[in-house]
């Protein structure tokens, strides 16, 4: 039985996993920013680059749904501290490779570590929103954020600096060895295996890879999650090329843009999950809307202030979209298991990140860059011809539970 009364309602919990999401944020970002940092220090070519950080993403696509399952069956803490040891391991072993191309072996490992901690932390907070009430749905995402966006860049320069890119890993390794002597205290909350869990098999996977035709609502959150970190990826990813080689931004111009919009993405996970649950439908329409009027601006004018603009309103309502998506994600996972919904969020949200930053490659030469961001727009009004569902259909989850 689920301990709900030392659960997140309680206030230290809730801080406890806020440092928890946060601590796992810094290890990702400063990750992400020292695969780059360490590539370069290998002389590796732009094409090299990109195998090294698609490499990452692969690892994570392809964990996301045995995750998933495997949390529903051992537990979370298990899979989190597992997954964060072996990875803070794996990082000890990258400065002995001297060819960029074979950090791809080591960066897939890696990748396929990540969703252990992702698919445990967000079953986890899907479980707990029920208590601490769905005006706090962007919480966990935002602490996320604050550890990737705001704090691990300064220190992986800091690391950088100091250590170099190849001596950084010891430090990235022990912040990802740190939050699994944490996670003990956080996530207790979850039971150890849930009633009914299935084992991991081929079958297994394609049932809950079947929950997206059985589930219309839930495919609809699904893909407006992929829609939303796509659109955040090509933002953060292409900005300042756009930025700089169109309009002769300075480098720091440039950056302060794309902090902007961190902090407006941040705010809206933090702030107006309130606003969204008490106005219904009106407030993810609103949300769309923003969306729709940023992404028109970003893609036809290349007035700063229009840029500004757009970047600020885009972060905002980015943000309260994710909102959406969470709560949604939590009532189906209430009905469907917080673990295989978990590992379809998982899987849905880099894939769209991974989308994103292809899109740029694929017709960026062709069509450029800033016109791009006009391709979103279709996709966000079709969420206005078809409102998101809200809940899972109760006939199917019957069905689902008593398997």
């Amino acid at each position: 039985m689920i301990r709900t009364a030392s659960g997140l309602a309680d206030t230290r919990t809730l801080m406890g996993f806020i440092l928890l999401a946060s601590l796992s944020g810094i290890g990702v970002g400063l990750a992400k920013v020292n695969f780059a940092l360490y590539a370069l220090s290998l002389d590796a070519s732009p094409l090299e680059m990109g195998l090294v950080a698609g490499a990452q993403t692969t690892g994570l696509l392809l964990a996301s749904l045995p995750c998933g399952m495997l949390v529903e069956h051992f537990g979370p803490l298990r899979l989190y501290v597992f997954g964060s040891l072996l990875a803070g391991g794996l990082f000890q072993l990258l400065p002995l490779v001297g060819q960029p191309l074979l950090l791809l072996l080591p960066t897939l490992a890696i990748g396929l570590c990540m969703p252990c901690r992702l698919v445990s932390l967000n079953a986890v907070f899907m479980q707990q929103l029920a208590l601490v009430g769905e005006a706090r749905a962007g919480w966990f995402r935002g602490s996320q954020m604050i550890g990737m966006l705001l704090l691990a860049p300064p220190l992986a320069a800091l690391f950088a600096g100091w250590l170099g890119a190849g001596g950084s890993w010891l430090p990235i390794g022990l912040l990802f060895v740190i939050p699994a002597l944490l996670a003990p205290r956080v996530l207790h909350i979850y039971p150890a295996r849930r009633q009914g869990a299935e084992r991991l098999s081929l079958a297994a996977l394609r049932r809950q890879l079947g929950l997206l035709r059985e589930q219309p609502a839930l495919r609809d959150n699904c893909l407006l999650e992929f829609c939303v970190q796509a659109a955040a990826m090509f933002f953060s990813y292409f900005i300042v090329v756009i930025t700089v080689q169109d309009y002769g931004w300075s480098a720091g111009e440039a950056a302060a843009l794309l902090s902007a919009h961190g902090l407006a993405y941040i705010f809206a996970l933090f702030g107006l999950g309130r606003l969204l649950g008490g106005s219904g439908q009106g407030g993810f329409v609103a949300s769309l809307l923003l969306c729709v009027v940023a992404l028109a601006g970003l893609g036809l004018s290349g007035r700063a202030p229009l840029l500004w603009g757009g970047a600020l309103l885009l972060g905002l309502g980015l943000g309260m979209l994710q909102v959406v998506t969470l709560s949604a994600y939590a009532r189906h996972g209430a009905q469907l298991g917080h673990g295989r919904v978990a590992g379809l969020a998982v899987l849905a949200g880099p894939g769209g990140s991974l989308a994103g930053s292809l899109l740029g490659g694929a017709l960026g030469g062709w069509l450029g860059l800033q016109p791009l961001f006009l391709l979103f727009v279709p996709l966000f009004l079709g969420f206005l011809l078809r409102p998101l569902p809200q809940h899972p259909q109760p006939a199917l989850c019957a069905r689902r539970i008593s398997r």
